[in-house]
């Protein structure tokens, strides 16, 4: 079989290298570089700043069986949108479907901060989802256009380290603002800072993925460039599992005709999505053929599994401190603290490695592992776990996930040829932030079922819809003396459940993460590189094949094609990856 790829010609003594090393050139790579990183921590910092101040909108909105949905709203927006994120990157100037959608995030920010309601609150969050799923595709494939592949692993992990950073701050900056301020600010917060990011980066020159074509002639065959029908079959696939997941055990029985039909829904249009995606070929939002790819669909079920691992804990950590152990919302997040201290200071260290030693597997190996033993260490808590017990073990944790959280982007690059790297990132992303919603509903179903079933079993002669109803933070106003206890032992044995949960989700990533390779990403020497370029002993990766023979035909306008002969690989996949 023969694959022909339209590629552009080098200039003299010039490698694709040196034009990214270009890129990176001070001062404008690091004005770059900057910003976006800087909107990568508000984005992470929005998905978990809400975790210290729910227990304080529940209480206002009297709103407990909501709380999952404030995280959920958001992660559903994410995921919902992602996968076309991928297609805009891909079609238009990169800039601008950047700022358009960071103009989104910040429109869902103002809706959250004003809200009246706990609908209304969700709705906002779900807007702010819409927009960060464009900012988080969009901040990957910048960095990946501007800063050449042997530098990735710094850049990238520096990059994650400041997520991570986001990530565990949330609690903390989330508790301030409730304690101090208003828990609105946890919103209002992004206002100030992501315009004064905008501005600086509408004066910048922020590289594409690749040759795009003029945006009129996207426009004119939207519909079928931007696989808009396959949007339109898996966004609402999305909802109706999210629904499901979260009304069921909730709302509405397992067994109730809505909680049925949501699902039968969900899987009856996301069959009719893959069967529409499969007919599409190359220009489907999703390809089916770079999903076969190993690096692909092994980055994209690491991560998937990985931010289940991270929200929950960024959810019912705080939680758990806040009722169990009677923090302030402040406190709360300060308790925290040795999980974001680890997280930043891990991720930074396994970029640096990776990048010196040219190896990524360990690293993400070693992390998923170090976060599985936590999270069985989390599901022991009760009110009587000491001090140096949830400190060591949060560092476990937070080592854990920083080793691994850059892993999977970092790899994505080093083996996808670049016009491919905002869709390969995106179905990556993707995966990853429906991981994150799928496991965050299932957590509150977890946690809301346990917690009326421990409270019926061990307290009995309570009110147990007037305690769930108050709020996490009211329920000392409710009950004293030996209920108390009771009620308090209740509340850990959920959060318990929602940990031991986390201990499969975290196996199953180490599981998964395997599939990266055993790949050196450090800079090629001179020499490898032009046997690389002449075909020589080391594969050449097209698409979803592997180069074995080639020849070039110039088309005389600075591009060539480069026909290669594919070679089927025997077993699942058909093709090498």
């Amino acid at each position: 079989m023969t694959g022909r790829i339209d590629v552009e010609k080098d200039g003299p003594g010039e490698s694709p290298l040196a034009k990214d090393e270009y890129l990176l050139s001070l001062p404008q790579g690091l004005s770059i570089i900057f910003p976006v990183t800087l909107v990568y921590f508000l984005l992470m910092l929005d998905t978990s700043i809400v975790s210290t101040a729910a227990p304080e909108i529940t209480s206002q909105f009297d709103s407990l069986l909501d709380v999952g949905w404030y995280g959920s709203a958001y992660q559903l927006g994410y995921a919902a949108v992602q996968p076309l994120t991928g297609r805009l990157y891909t079609h238009f100037n990169t800039k601008w479907v950047f700022l358009v959608f960071f103009g989104i995030f910040e429109l869902g920010s103002v809706l959250c901060g004003a809200a009246q309601s706990s609908t209304m609150l969700i709705v906002g969050r779900a807007v702010a989802g819409l927009g960060a799923s464009g900012v988080m595709n969009g901040a990957l494939t910048i960095l990946s256009a501007c800063v050449p592949p042997h530098r990735q692993p710094l850049v990238m992990g520096l990059n994650i380290s400041f997520g991570q950073l986001g990530v565990a701050c949330g609690p903390l900056v989330g508790g301030a603002f409730t304690e101090k301020v208003s828990w609105r600010w946890c919103f209002y917060i992004n206002l100030p800072v992501g315009g004064a990011v905008a501005i600086l980066l509408l004066f910048l020159r922020i590289p594409g993925a690749g040759n795009q074509p003029p945006p009129r002639d996207v426009l004119r065959t939207a519909v079928r460039s931007l696989d808009l029908m396959g949007f339109c079959l898996v966004a609402p696939s999305v909802v109706m599992l999210m629904l499901a997941l979260q009304w069921g055990g909730n709302q509405y029985a397992w067994d109730s005709s809505r909680v049925i039909a949501l699902l039968v829904g969900c899987g009856a249009t996301f069959l009719v999505f893959l069967t529409w995606e499969y007919t599409r070929g190359d220009e489907a939002m999703i390809p089916l053929p770079m999903l076969r790819r190993r690096i692909i669909w092994s980055a994209a079920t690491t991560m998937f599994f990985m931010c289940g691992v991270l929200f929950c804990v960024n959810y019912y950590l705080p939680l758990y401190f806040q009722v169990v152990k009677n923090d302030s919302a402040l406190m709360s997040g300060v308790h925290v603290l040795p999980t974001i201290i680890a997280q930043v200071g891990f991720a930074l260290v396994a970029g640096s490695m990776v990048q010196r030693f040219g190896f990524y597997l360990p690293s993400i190996a070693t992390g998923t592992a170090l976060t599985t033993i936590a999270y069985g260490l989390f599901s022991t808590f009760g009110s009587s776990t000491a001090v140096r017990d949830w400190i060591g073990y949060q560092i476990l944790f937070g080592a854990g996930c920083g080793m691994t959280s850059s892993m999977s982007f970092i790899a994505i690059p080093h083996q996808v040829p670049k016009p491919q790297i905002p869709t390969a990132m995106a179905i990556v992303v993707f995966f990853q932030f429906l991981g994150g919603a799928i496991f965050l509903s299932a957590a509150e179903t977890i946690f809301s079922n346990t917690l009326r079933d421990q409270l019926t079993q061990t307290v009995p002669g309570v009110n147990v819809g007037a305690i769930i109803a108050a709020g996490a933070r009211s329920v000392r106003q409710l009950v004293s003396g030996p209920q108390l206890a009771d009620v308090l032992r209740a509340y850990s044995t959920a959060i318990d459940r929602v940990m031991a949960m986390g201990i499969a989700l975290a196996a199953m990533a180490f599981v998964f993460c395997w599939g990266l390779g055993w790949r050196d990403i450090r800079e090629k020497k001179p020499e490898e590189e032009e046997r690389l370029r002449a075909g020589g002993s080391a594969d050449r990766d097209v698409s979803a094949g592997e180069g074995r023979g080639e020849s070039v035909e110039d088309l005389g306008d600075g591009r060539e094609v480069v026909e290669l002969e594919l070679e089927p690989e025997p077993g699942p996949g058909g093709w090498k990856s």
